[in-house]
């Protein structure tokens, strides 16, 4: 896993580069020119959106002990991520001194003013719309938390129940072993008992044979 998360790691270094240069370049272009530069990085932003997924999604099968130092580098690709995103869309109302005097012509001075008013008040909405973006992602990534917590609990609960299932049925099987002992206690008890009265009986019958013997003897001497 850590070997695909590496390939990913070039690839995010790749985008990110050509990204920055291209940035750079919009504000000295205008026209077609720069807005087919702007569509083109909007489209490469999105491929590094997608290798950030995907590089997220290869974190989470790292094992743990290993895990903390790629949700480490992941965690500064983003931050980076974030930096490009708010440095394009700066770049997309900027304009290079050459361009903004090709632009306004003869009234660059006075309308100077009048276009830095209206960059701030756009910077100040772009401002904005990354808050409310940044949002949104916490919003979503505490979603997914939550769906994969109640996935864990659901699991835990299932193997808990199978957990009493076996409990339940180990019972059974002492209880009817338990049953099964008894039942073989009382017949040994039978057993015992007869023994016991069997070899008294027999004492008893060789007691009686051995004094008729004695008498009968006694008897016939005493006669003669």
């Amino acid at each position: 896993m850590s070997s695909d998360f590496e390939a990913y790691e070039q690839d995010f270094g790749t985008l990110t580069a050509e990204i920055t240069n291209k940035i750079g370049r919009i504000p000295k272009l205008g026209g077609e020119e720069k807005t087919q530069l702007v569509l083109n990085v909007d489209k490469q932003l999105e491929e590094v959106r997608e290798l950030m997924e995907q590089m997220d999604l290869e974190v989470r099968e790292i094992p743990i002990q290993s895990r903390g130092m790629y949700q480490s580098r992941l965690k500064s690709y983003k931050g980076e991520m974030e930096k490009l995103e708010k440095d394009f869309k700066r770049s997309r109302i900027a304009y290079s001194d050459e361009v903004r005097n090709e632009l306004l012509g003869e009234d660059a001075g006075s309308l100077e003013s009048q276009l830095i008013k209206l960059r701030e008040e756009r910077a100040h909405l772009l401002d904005n719309t990354e808050k409310l973006e940044r949002s949104s992602r916490r919003l979503e990534a505490g979603y997914q938390i939550a769906v994969e917590t109640e996935q864990v609990g659901q699991e835990i609960l299932a193997n808990l129940h199978s957990d009493r299932e076996k409990i339940q049925r180990s019972r059974d099987r002492l209880r009817e072993t338990d049953a099964n002992l008894g039942k073989s206690s009382r017949i040994l008890t039978g057993m015992l008992r007869r023994i016991i009265q069997n070899r008294v009986l027999v004492f008893v019958l060789g007691a009686t044979i051995l004094l008729t013997i004695i008498l009968a003897i006694y008897f016939n001497v005493r006669g003669h």
